[in-house]
């Protein structure tokens, strides 16, 4: 692909699958078992307007890594290209150039760009400028983005919650579903290098980095515990997490070597996946449904494994909770056992925030602000990376069950 600087993408993950073996050989890798390769993330260096050729390239480089990892038999499951913030570099038509991209990238086969967050946070960014974040994600239905609301070195932009906020209203309301929030996201204290998306966005040379379909890893540690003290849980989850990820480490470093690319780390944080629940896995402790108490220390026992493995990780690293990706999260939702603070009480432990919370259709984007602007607080205050994706459901009321048709989705109630 020629020099970094001219483009080459760094390759992201998210489920890690099949078998994998190294690119040029016939030697497969043979890891103890194998988690689903939830992303390979592949992260461009090129400025925007970013050449079609770029893409081409990069998309090249990925459907080999892709093709290494399942011929040694790891399931990817996605494919995904991370870019620089587009607002940081472009200040003309956005609109058009993402149009042109979307089409570019369907034709390639990629199925999801992250083009990056509006930097929100510097106080120099104009606000106004937030309007055509909408129209982005309304028009190109294979880009994310999102908006940052607060930096370590800015503090908390609070005007910039609200529009964030009518972003969201606006994506409810004018895509199928209000589906185009799983594209959309709010993002505090958020470090460039993630694979997990929407809130994948890259800096520096081409590099490439994993996310992992976890869940499954820490239930299966779990289900061996005896004594479900937190220093337990912790030595458990760490052990199977060392003995599952290395192998693929490994892997994905000598692969990234041979497409020239930099490896930049693996997102060790467990993604659930419907009925591979992470909600489940912390229910075998024995506190009760997630959300009672004792929930809180779990979590933390859990972060402090996925944090404690001396593998070279990115991104959140902590413990994922969306309530929409999740059975066993959606049906504690329904029940009324999990709530907004009570996911953000463990996010203050934990992982990434509040994600694919459903939200009534009539919340208004003051409410929805509010909210983020917890998020936000509670990012910068303890210096730790924190987004929110929320789902106002069109037409639904508390009580309502939702009806989304994404196969990605578990269905819950809206509650108030």
């Amino acid at each position: 692909m020629g020099q970094e600087a001219d483009g080459v993408v760094p390759i992201g993950h998210e489920h890690l699958g099949r078998t994998t073996m190294d690119l040029g050989t016939n030697d497969p890798v043979s890891p103890p078992r194998r988690p689903p390769i939830r992303t390979l993330t592949f992260g461009i260096a090129d400025v925007h307007p970013i050449a079609p050729e770029v893409f081409d390239q990069t998309a090249q480089l990925a459907k080999r890594m892709e093709q290494s990892c399942q011929d040694a038999g790891y399931e990817v499951q996605t494919l995904r290209l991370s870019t620089r913030p587009i607002f940081e570099d472009l200040t003309g038509d956005i609109v058009a150039y993402a149009r042109a991209l979307s089409t570019l990238l369907t034709d390639l086969g990629l199925p999801l760009c992250s083009v990056g967050p509006a930097p929100a946070a510097d106080p120099r960014f104009p606000l106004e400028r937030l309007d055509v974040l909408g129209d982005m994600l309304i028009e190109a239905n294979v880009l994310t983005s999102g908006v940052q609301l607060a930096t370590a070195e800015h503090g908390i932009r609070v005007d910039a919650a609200l529009p964030a906020a009518r972003i969201m209203r606006r994506l409810a309301m004018e895509t199928k579903e209000g589906l185009g929030n799983f594209r959309f996201a709010a993002l505090a204290c958020v470090e460039p290098g993630g694979p997990f998306f929407p809130a994948s966005y890259h800096t520096g040379p081409a590099a490439v980095t994993i996310g992992l379909q976890g869940a499954g890893i820490v239930a299966e540690a779990l289900a061996d515990v005896r004594a479900v003290d937190p220093p337990s849980i912790t030595r458990h989850v760490r052990a199977a997490l060392i003995e599952h990820a290395t192998p693929i480490v490994g892997l994905a470093q000598r692969l990234a070597g041979e497409l020239g690319v930099r490896f930049g780390g693996i997102d060790l944080s467990p993604a659930p996946a419907g009925d591979d629940s992470i909600a489940a896995a912390v229910e075998q402790c024995g506190h009760g449904p997630i959300g009672s108490p004792g929930s809180l220390s779990i979590a933390a026992a859990l972060t402090e494994a996925l944090r404690t493995t001396g593998l070279p990780t990115t991104g959140y690293t902590g413990l994922m909770l969306p309530v929409c990706e999740d059975k066993v999260l959606a049906d504690r939702w329904a029940d009324g056992h999990l709530s907004v603070h009570q996911l953000l009480c463990l996010s203050a432990v934990c992982g990434t925030g509040l994600d694919t919370v459903p939200l009534p259709g009539d919340t208004s984007p003051e409410q929805i602000a509010h909210i983020l602007l917890d998020v936000a607080s509670l990012a910068y205050r303890l210096r730790k990376p924190l987004s929110a994706r929320l789902f106002p459901v069109p037409g639904a009321r508390p009580g309502d069950r939702t009806s989304f048709s994404s196969p990605y989705l578990v269905n819950t109630t809206v509650r108030p």
